[in-house]
């Protein structure tokens, strides 16, 4: 069976963008992106895709899907799709391990709401960023098993602490 995972970094109170962008550069955890999802499918919303660079898109080593209700959206490099159920269905025959579902926060709310995600990888900001325009939803992660992969404290090259964690559905959240 093809697990559904959600990858995402967050700030303390659940912030992860401002003006379709990052606000923070963190290049361990964007290593970890990397090296996660890569040789799997990405799924993303169209606010998502067009916030990273271009030099970046499509992802390279990963089949990238955009998802957009606009019928007409080109996205060069992408498999396009208008509701998140058909980009999932899609993503799950080219890949019968892992689809990873990368944002943005409308993207993350749907399969969370319609409990598709098998398994979270969530890097945790030691930070909170008060002008934060997009969230993660509210997610109850009593429901879920964590645990710690990785932490990253504050350097040089990282302004901010950080901490990444896999959460797996508990057995008894009902699912």
């Amino acid at each position: 069976m093809t697990k559904v995972s959600i990858i995402v970094a967050m700030g303390q109170n659940r912030e992860i963008g401002k003006n379709n962008d990052l606000m923070w550069h963190l290049p361990v955890d964007m290593r970890f992106f990397k090296d996660t999802t890569l040789g799997h499918p990405v799924i993303m919303g169209r606010k998502n895709y067009e916030s990273i660079p271009e030099q970046y898109r499509p992802f390279k080593n990963r089949l990238n899907i955009v998802v957009s209700n606009q019928s007409e959206y080109v996205a060069p490099g992408c498999h396009l799709f208008q509701n998140l159920n058909d980009a999932i269905a899609f993503a799950k025959v080219q890949d019968q391990q892992e689809v990873f579902v990368i944002g943005g926060g409308q993207i993350y709310a749907e399969a969370l709401k319609m409990n598709l995600v098998d398994t979270m990888y969530i890097t945790h900001i030691a930070a909170s960023f008060p002008d934060a325009h997009t969230f993660f939803p509210e997610v109850d992660l009593s429901q879920w098993n964590g645990k710690l992969i990785m932490q990253h404290e504050a350097d040089e090259k990282h302004s901010f602490a950080f901490e990444v964690f896999e959460y797996t559905r508990s057995l008894s959240s009902g699912s």
